[in-house]
Order: C-alpha cells, then structure tokens, then sequence
C-alpha cells in the first residue's frame, strides 16, 4: 500500500557504491549473451533478513535456497558452507535475531495467510511458539536496550488494534504495556522503557506522531499541524533523550527531525532533495544510518556522530547496500549489495580493521554476471505534462533495425515504487528478447508528496494514462514493436493490468495478473481487520465501500469484462487474505466467456505473493510462455 509510518519488522538502509573501473586499452568483443532457464534465474538466493550473534563471531540470516525460506548460520569472517539450522518445507522461515545467551528470535506464518507468529528456538534446536494465539497476528517490536526484554504487537484481544507487550526473556511470559484504543500504529520503545512511539494516520498523505507513557498512561501529541502532513516515528536515541520523526512538513519530500523529550523543541536533522527513507542510530548511539531514496536508488551514510562525518566503506561491487546491521559494541557489521543486475550478497565489514568479506553470494554460479542488464532511468512526459519515471531494461546486442516485443512492469501499492534492485522475472524476460520498461506512475512513492497524491481517487485512470503515455516512449526507441506492447503488475500492478484491458482495451496486446484486485468493493471490504487505521486511510484515498460505491464500481475491472479482448493469464494464491481467490476466479470465468484466450495459475499453499521457490518457478515459466505464444509470436 502507499507509504504510511507503520511498525517495521526489519530497519533496512542502502547506499549506492560506484563500481571501480580500470581502463587496460580496448575492450575484446564480448560473445552473444547465453539464455538462461528459469531454473537458472531461481536459483538466485533471496534472503530474508540477518543478524550478529553476541559473541559477534557467527551471523544468523534466513534464505530460500533449499526452495523455502529457513535459517542458516555462516562465521562473521566467511569460509565454509552455511549451516542450516531450520529445516521447514512448508511455511516460510525470517529471522528475528539472537538473545544474548545464543537463542534464536524468528517470524512465521501459515500458508501465506500474514497471520505471523514468534517463535524461539533453543541452542538444542528445540523450538516453541511464544504467541500460541488463535486467528491473530504477532509482530516483532525490538529487543529492549538491556536485552532483558523483547517487546511485541498483537491484534489477539481486538483484531483491528495492535496492542504492546514485552515478554521477559528468563521467565517467557508477557505483560501488556500498551492498550491499544484502536486508530494507532504502536512503533519503537524507549530504551528506559518510559514511552512508546505511536503514528496515526489519517490518510496516505496526512499522519501525527504521539508519546505514550507507560507509566503515567498519558497519550500526547507531538506533531500538532494543519493540512496535509505526513509526520511518523523513527526511532529513539539510545539515552531517550529524543525521538526522530519523519515529516514532509513545509517540503515536498520526507526530512528527519529530532524531538527532545524533556523540552518539546524540534530541530533538523537530515533534509535532502528526496525522501529521506532511513535514518536511525546504532546501539550505543556512535553511527546513524541515513539513507535517501534518490530517483530509485538508495543513496546512504553511516554518520560519524562524534565527527558528524560518513565513515569510508571500502570498495565492493556496484549497488545499493541494504539491511545494514551494527553490533551492540559498534565494532562490526554486515549488510547486503544488490543493484539492478545482481542479486543480493551478504557482506560482514570490521569497522576497526576495515576488512570486508562476503558471506553469501546470491547469483546463481552457473549465470554469467555479464550476461544480465542493468536497469536505467528514464522519464517522459504524460498525458498533462507530469513527469513520470521508469525503469528501462533492454536485452543486451540488439541488432539495427529489430523490432522487440516489450511489457510494461507495474508495481504494487497503490504507492510503491520498482527501485533498481535485482529482479529474476525482469531479467528471464530480458534474456527471452522482450524489452521491460517499469513505470513508476503518478501516485508511486520517492517522488515527492504531489507525485504521491496524484492519483488519489483517479485509480485506473490518471495512473493508467501514464502507462498508455510510456508506450509512445518505447517507441520512440526505436526497437520495439508499437503494436507488441503488454501490461503486467501484481497486486495493485495486477489491477491496473486487468483495468489497461477493460478501459483500454485496444492500447495493450497482452495482460499478465500477478495477485490483482478485481472487485475494489469487495477488495475494501474484506481488507484484514488488523490493518486498523489504513483501513480508513485506503477508504479516503481509493473510495469508501459505503459512500462510493458508484465510483468503485466503475473503476472495478469485474464489472466491465465483456470489454477484455486481448489474451490474459492470471496467477493467484489460494491463501491471499488481501485479493481473494473469488476475485481471480470471477475475472477468468467472465473473460472467457468473451472467447479471449485466458490462462489461469493458482498455488494452494501461498498467499498474497510468492515464498516458496518452486511456485515462483512455476508462475514464471507459465508467464513466459504465454508471453511467448501470444506477445512475441511464432518464429520469434
């Protein structure tokens, strides 16, 4: 959904590192870049999180190479294989972290339903659920500074309110710190275990900040304003003396301020001329991680805060660095590189010493790395002038006067935003001879606050426009095909490829529906209960299923498919609580009866998006033959 200051499981920054070139006289001439299967392209690892044990000598990660997400253990300095340590075939497996005795905290739901429970597993490889509850969901909010501690968030009492607990780490059993009256998102404690940080959103764009004191039950108000201003916490300084709030405040993007606690004053602490998307402090308070979302890219600095100074990182491979993680003594860490043509590979980085090493490399060995290609920026110009931004991927060696297929790539949201980070379906397609242009259209996050608001109540129209607009781009390219020009999106990219075939039905050859409402009245009504105060915030910003029920019935792909005519596939998981399956199984039904060729895939053991390997392989290979049969055409 679009971007709200809601609790997160995992605090993730990036930092763009030029690659370092050396110019040795010409170039030789490269051979034809080899096709891959999607075998090869899944065979990518996708890690799910890391952490460093106490003793600072093993890091903790979770990865799907056995096809599942489980837990692996890897030496902080390399060498070996890892060692897995969970063993799950069904449900996937994140890593939460250590306790400080060498316990493992982790996160797992059932099926795909996001219903996640918090489970520990002893030294002996024993494992418990610490939150047996029925039909409710469990969400990791730290550990407490004194490690004694870890707190956590459960809808258990009111399925649309998050309430806090902290759990007490020798005798395991809870206390509610935090009675949620609904409305509020609880984010971090303080280290002194004084306050919770609290975001109420009103809308996408319109949020305030408040404190609550556990000991005094006061609930206050920090972030009193008028008009549109999204305001949400970031975090506590180790002293608890202050709270960083995110605010667009008097600017068109996110800044960073510092709130003092005992005095009420705010100041400035990191503006930039894009969204500031990051910025915390380490254990002890020495490093803040500041990262910038700058027109797809991650830019980021570990702060210096006795200098107020970046610190040098060494020389690594081209990327975005992400999910830093700073030990408790401040003397090591680990992250991970991913960039637009390579998979994520885990690094460990010795501040004292200065020595980096990877840990766990995410390409597939059997893939060529020079065979893959990097996403490049673009913008053009839309229906009304808006500037919008893409992504442009193009198969690499291609020949003077060839006319490509291509498929416009759509993300979810309705205010996500496709970053330069690597992708297997991107690049299959790529290596298969399509063109991929990612169009981050007007209501995309990382792009301002106007940007962001611009497709407020307009969905499947102005948004849509902007992908009808981006075909006139790769045209004028010059290698692709006007006429082979398909749409694909999951989850709300998977809306506006079923709304690009029933509104528009002549501007795109093909649709491909990842996981795609269909019925926005159904979709809004049925939204999971502990989403709480989005609820209310999507109602403002996409229609309320009460009082707009015209208007969402218009813009609703299932009421209009006797105006589909180009062939369609539609992947969907059987468990997904956002889409239901209802939803994909009226779409095919009502298009087939236009006669058009439609396909469709389900999984029964996912939900809203893919966690197990073998599915994605599957959902894949059936998208690329499809495109294959009714994009690229015979003998192409």
């Amino acid at each position: 959904m679009k971007r709200q200051f809601l609790p997160h499981l995992l605090l993730t920054a990036s930092l763009s590192i030029a690659a370092y070139v050396v110019l040795a006289g010409p170039a030789p001439k490269r051979a034809a870049p080899r096709s891959y299967t999607i075998e090869q392209f899944m065979k990518t690892i996708r890690f799910g999180g890391a952490d460093i044990s106490p003793d600072e000598q093993t890091v903790l990660f979770s990865s799907n190479q056995d096809g599942v997400f489980n837990l692996y253990e890897i030496p902080f300095n390399g060498g070996g294989q890892p060692k897995q340590l969970t063993f799950s075939k069904t449900d996937a497996i994140f890593v939460i972290g250590y306790l400080t005795d060498g316990r493992i905290l982790y996160s797992s739901d059932q099926g795909g339903n996001e219903l996640n429970h918090i489970y520990l597993r002893e030294r002996d490889g024993a494992v418990s659920d610490l939150t047996p509850g029925e039909k409710a969901k469990f969400q990791f909010g730290g550990l407490s500074h004194d490690r004694k501690s870890f707190f956590y968030q459960s809808n258990q009492r009111n399925k649309a309110a998050f309430d806090v607990f902290e759990m007490d780490l020798t005798t395991m059993k809870p206390r509610l710190i935090f009675e949620n009256p609904g409305s509020f998102f609880p984010g971090d404690v303080s280290p002194d275990k004084r306050y919770i940080a609290l975001s109420k959103p009103y809308t996408s764009t319109n949020g305030d900040v408040y404190l609550y004191d556990i000991q005094t039950k006061e609930n206050k108000l920090l972030t009193k304003h008028e008009g549109e201003v999204n305001n949400g916490p970031e975090g506590f300084s180790p002293d608890s003396k202050k709270l960083l709030i995110s605010t667009d405040e008097g600017n068109e993007f996110a800044y960073v301020k510092a709130y003092d606690l005992s005095t009420g004053q705010s100041t400035v602490l990191d503006k930039a001329n894009w969204d500031i998307a990051g910025d915390y402090l380490s254990y002890k308070g020495r490093y803040r991680v500041l990262s910038v979302n700058n027109d797809a890219r991650t830019e980021l600095k570990i702060i210096d805060t006795r200098t107020n100074q970046p610190i040098k990182l060494p020389p690594m491979p081209g990327g975005d660095v992400t999910g830093v993680n700073i030990a408790d003594s401040e003397g090591r860490m680990i992250f991970f590189v991913n960039s637009s043509n390579s998979p994520s590979t885990l690094f460990s980085y010795d501040l004292k010493t200065g020595k980096a090493a990877p840990l766990v490399r995410g390409l597939n060995p059997e893939i060529n790395g020079d065979d893959l290609v990097s996403g490049e920026v673009v913008h053009f110009k839309s229906f009304d002038g808006m500037e919008v931004p893409a992504l442009l991927y193009k198969p690499k060696d291609v020949k003077p006067g060839t006319k490509l297929p291509a498929i416009l790539q759509i993300h979810g949201g309705p205010g996500g935003q496709t970053r330069l980070t690597y992708s297997p379906l991107t690049q299959y397609l790529v290596n298969s001879g399509y063109v991929v242009l990612a169009v981050n259209n007007r209501g995309s996050s990382g792009y301002g606050k106007t940007f962001f608001a611009a497709d407020d109540r307009k969905h499947g129209d102005a948004d849509l426009k902007d992908c009808v607009e981006s075909k006139k781009f790769l045209t004028q390219t010059g290698y692709v095909d006007p006429v082979k020009i398909g749409i694909m999106g999951g989850s709300y990219g998977g809306y506006m490829t079923l709304a690009g075939l029933a509104f528009t039905p002549e501007e795109f050859a093909v649709g491909v529906d990842i996981f795609g409402v269909a019925n926005w009245l159904r979709t809004l009504n049925s939204m999971p209960e502990w989403w709480g105060p989005q609820r209310e915030a999507m109602f403002k910003e996409i229609g309320n299923p009460k009082t707009d029920s015209v208007a969402l019935y218009n813009k609703s792909p299932l009421f209009h498919t006797a105006r589909i005519k180009k062939p369609l596939i539609v992947i969907q998981g059987a468990n997904d609580p956002r889409v239901l399956k209802i939803e994909s199984d009226e779409i095919v039904a009502n298009v087939k009866k236009n006669g058009v060729p439609v396909e469709y895939v389900t999984f029964p053991d996912e939900g809203h998006g893919f966690v197990k390997k073998e599915n994605e392989i599957t959902a894949y290979k059936a998208v690329k033959e499809f495109l294959d049969k009714y994009l690229k055409g015979p003998g192409q």
